[in-house]
């Protein structure tokens, strides 16, 4: 899969290296509908379409520390996720540090208002919309379900989001994080109020927030599943509906890995609880 049509980013760790191998030969020769919602290389998506949709949509953001990966690293999730109707689309965004917060998000709003006007509000018939992502992608996912101003800015309806179901996400920079050094996709102005800003778990505001599904490796980093801990109490502290699940045995990039694996796993019990989503009044669930 070629991605030399792309600027240069920044190099990966060879643990980064092995999962960007790993998952392109995973998403060799999937294939969908390449679009555009900016005009920067970033600024694409890939939408894939189910033979028989079950009327959800998911949008996904690759992860990468937020200053590398391509839309393309995340293709290899269409198949399990088509076999259950469930239509997906994966998102680039632009990357640190040539560009910082909150360049990314709004990207990600961009994205989310793209995907409702051309896939998830056409046609006949009932389609819920969900956010996701893995790692900093999560990050985004968790920020665009916890916040309500850039609906109202792109014309959007409040409740355009359906749920939120990130994996190995990142909740919260800053003191306390638990990240050894400031992500440079922060910045360096206004160190305290960019962390705040660009926290989920401190921007919930309960009568905005959809569902959560959240995500992690039961050997992920531990200041992930700290940080998923923390945010699944503070969803629920606000009402909000959350259910955990803890991929046993998988480390950070094998929970992303986990996410194209059929017949059974996470596509499939994303699937489920994304129908369930169009049946429930989103009552609190928490499970492991």
């Amino acid at each position: 899969m070629k991605l030399d049509h792309y600027p240069p980013q920044e190099p990966l760790s060879p643990l980064g290296a092995a999962y960007q191998a790993r998952i392109l030969a995973l998403g060799e020769g999937i294939e969908g509908e390449a679009h555009a919602y900016g005009a920067d290389p970033y600024q694409t998506l890939t939408v894939f379409r189910p033979e028989a949709p079950s009327g959800d949509v998911l949008l996904f953001f690759h992860g990468g520390g937020w200053t590398s990966g391509y839309k393309e690293w995340m293709y290899f999730m269409a198949p399990a996720l088509l076999a259950q109707g469930v239509t997906f689309v994966s998102a680039g965004y632009r990357l640190a540090p040539g560009h910082v917060f909150p360049a990314g998000f709004e990207d990600g709003a961009d994205a989310v208002a793209w995907v409702w006007r051309h896939v998830a509000g056409q046609g006949d018939g009932a389609h819920r919309l969900f956010v996701g992502g893995h790692s900093a992608g999560g990050h985004y996912a968790a920020l665009l379900a916890v916040t309500t101003g850039w609906r109202a800015a792109h014309g959007l309806p409040p409740d355009v989001l359906s749920g939120c179901l990130p994996v190995s996400g990142v909740y919260r920079l800053g003191a306390d994080s638990g990240i050894n050094s400031r992500p440079r996709f922060l910045g360096t102005q206004a160190p305290e109020r960019a962390d705040a800003a660009a926290s989920p778990i401190a921007r919930v505001e309960a009568a905005a927030c959809p569902p959560f599904l959240i995500t992690h490796g039961s050997r992920d980093f531990p200041h992930l599943i700290v940080q998923a801990q923390q945010m699944a109490a503070a969803l629920e502290a606000a009402g909000v509906a959350v259910q955990t699940h803890i991929l046993e045995g998988a480390d950070h990039f094998e929970a992303s890995v986990a996410c194209g694996e059929r017949p059974a796993g996470w596509p499939a019990l994303a699937a489920a609880w994304m129908r369930q989503r169009a049946a429930s009044p989103h009552p609190v669930d928490r499970r492991t």
